[in-house]
């Protein structure tokens, strides 16, 4: 008899990342990739990162290489609590659970509050990593208006109450994949004030809040309604993200239900690789760290808002982002971001097609720029390819049909 596999409904829900796929192409020999949100390797603390692992192998092997609480290594919680209070954040060390990246943390959010038919709030547009974590536990998405600060409040005013209820907002109020937006204060003031009445929690991600450029962000959301806010936080950005190092901090009520979806995940996060980026980052080492990344990604970033003003056509729309790693933009009406990717793959450079980023009624004429792999002298040479292209695609528009 042949067996016969039958998956889960929610198999069914599971999508490949663009993001992902496009990535494979860009191996290809002489793409210049402005697609992948990946941080520079550049800026990897590879001497830094070596020599912890000799010291906690030489200190502590038998406990690094053992299996681990599932909360995460208590010295790294400490940590962490202690740099949210930066932030703003009053947090204890208890209320903080060390994950395998944030993205395992939308994860575990998506598998405690998630349920189907349920809504959860989601910016327009938002993260394609989070709609992919939450998809497969069946919530219905709802789209916050959004405008170039992020969600409007009324727009999380409106949000449906009845039963179900909307379960929370997930919002990304710094430097947000993909828009490269910041919430100003008077905003996040705002929003919270709405979620607060409209009883809707906050899901706060905030994986670029320490890549700014000239002036930190305001004051974390989670700072504003401690109660009603669960923050997650990564080191991918700012060490490494071949750890998958994040942590996610939780109001006491929930943490255990938590603790319980990462037990059944994947018991815990490897304690050695918790170990190692605590002895790199105890003594201070980010607050000199940090600043040289900073000043890397202004200078790309000055780079490619030079690019697109020299180079793209008329009628584009973009904004020169504050901080983290990306430009959004607009095209000319009559283009289409993702019909034109394999003419951009042609051409040697990659982007990431915006439509992807939408709960709802996706936006063709939007793609994604990551200014943070490549050089300024690339950057350049790339975006000079992305315009030439743009204008023959808006002068073939323009031909009259045969």
């Amino acid at each position: 008899m042949t067996t016969v596999w039958t998956q889960a409904r929610r198999a069914a829900r599971m999508n490949p990342s663009i993001i992902r796929e496009i990535l494979k192409v860009t191996e290809k020999p002489g793409i210049l990739s402005m697609a992948g949100g990946l941080p520079s390797a550049d800026t990897f603390p590879v001497e830094a990162l070596k020599a912890a692992c000799d010291r906690v192998l030489t200190q502590a092997p038998r406990e690094a290489l053992q299996y681990a609480a599932s909360e995460g290594f208590g010295p790294l919680r400490e940590w962490v609590a202690a740099r949210v209070a930066t932030l703003g954040m009053a947090v204890r060390p208890d209320q903080v659970l060390i994950t395998s990246g944030s993205q395992q943390g939308l994860d575990l959010v998506g598998k405690v509050l998630c349920d189907a038919g349920a809504p959860v709030a989601v910016e327009t547009p938002t993260y394609l990593g989070a709609l992919q974590a939450f998809t497969p536990y069946e919530p219905i998405f709802a789209s916050l208006a959004s405008d170039a600060e992020g969600p409007l409040p009324e727009a999380i005013a409106a949000l449906p109450h009845d039963a179900p209820g909307t379960r929370f907002s997930y919002l990304l109020p710094n430097y947000q994949n993909p828009t490269g937006r910041v919430m100003g204060a008077a905003r996040r003031a705002e929003v919270v004030e709405a979620s607060r009445r409209a009883g809707v929690p906050i899901v706060e991600d905030n994986p670029y809040g320490d890549l700014w450029f000239d002036a930190p962000p305001p004051a974390a959301l989670s700072s504003l309604w401690p109660e009603g806010s669960l923050y997650l936080g990564s080191f991918s950005k700012v060490l490494t993200p071949g750890f998958r190092l994040g942590y996610l901090i939780a109001p006491p009520e929930l943490f255990p239900k938590l603790l319980q979806a990462k037990q059944a995940a994947d018991l815990h996060t490897p304690g050695f690789n918790q170990r190692v980026v605590h002895e790199v980052i105890r003594d201070g080492f980010l607050d000199g760290h940090i600043p040289t990344i900073r000043q890397r990604y202004k200078a790309n970033r000055d780079a490619m808002a030079a690019g697109l003003r020299d180079f793209l056509p008329p009628g584009c729309e973009w904004r020169s982002p504050e901080g983290g790693m990306f430009f959004w933009v607009r095209l000319p009406e009559g283009l289409d971001a993702m019909a034109l990717l394999p003419q951009a793959v042609e051409a040697g450079i990659a982007y990431v097609p915006g439509a992807a980023f939408y709960a709802h009624q996706a936006d063709a004429r939007t793609l994604r720029l990551s200014f943070v792999t490549l050089t300024p002298e690339l950057i350049g040479e790339g975006v000079e390819k992305l315009g030439r292209l743009l204008h023959e695609a808006l002068e073939a528009a323009a031909e009259p049909a045969p």
